[in-house]
């Protein structure tokens, strides 16, 4: 029986990996509610409309996604590998560009999509409080 739980903990020590994601952004708390009855959130009411949100490090990037629940994602705008002065830009498809570097990420999961490139874009936790406003936090 000893045996046994001592190849279980073994096992499990071996099997989880860490986790690199953002590993050089400082942490900032991130308590954001969006009135998306403001002129300027007049673009997420509608299934791939985007918009910009001060918070965070660098701003935060609000997109309606049209499908999950909610059916909204939110990503930190700071490159999350590369110390640059400027904002990842969305073009409003589904890409995350650092002007840096030229690193692409995904707007679906914050995933790398340029070769060698193993940092997550940092996303934030969208919740709906009614139909009208969004709640925007730290995981």
């Amino acid at each position: 029986m000893r045996k046994l739980i001592a190849l279980l903990l073994l096992f499990s020590f071996i099997s989880c990996e860490k986790n690199e994601t953002n590993d050089i952004l400082p942490d900032v708390k991130v308590n954001l509610t969006i009135d998306l009855k403001l002129p300027q959130y007049n673009d997420l009411q509608v299934p791939s409309g985007w918009s910009y949100a001060s918070g965070g490090i660098k701003g935060i990037i609000i997109q309606n996604v049209g499908v999950g629940n909610p059916p909204y994602k939110a990503f930190e705008r700071a490159c999350p590998n590369y110390d640059c002065s400027n904002p990842m830009t969305f073009d409003g498809s589904l890409k995350l560009t650092c002007p840096c570097d030229g690193n692409v990420y995904s707007i679906i999961d914050g995933s790398p999509q340029t070769s060698g490139d193993t940092q997550y874009a940092r996303e934030y936790r969208v919740n709906v409080i009614n139909s009208f406003s969004l709640n925007i936090t730290n995981f």
